[in-house]
């Protein structure tokens, strides 16, 4: 599965960095790519694993707004 997430409060290359390491900690997360610029998440992912839920809360924890 494939999905896309925003994220309004990508600001620095530590955010890039935070959010891949909270996507990448989710067992079932095949691959995360984050775009700081169009602050947008594109993630591919195993929905037998993992919800985009799931994923959503694990960049939530971490203190950004998914929109």
């Amino acid at each position: 599965m494939k999905s896309l997430i925003k994220v309004s409060n990508i600001n620095t290359n530590n955010d890039v960095i935070s959010i891949r390491e909270a996507i990448s900690n989710n067992e079932g997360v095949i691959a995360c790519e984050v775009n700081m610029l169009k602050k947008e998440v594109s993630i591919v992912y195993d929905d037998r694993s993992i919800t985009i839920e799931d994923i959503t809360n694990s960049i939530e924890e971490k203190g950004y707004s998914v929109i």
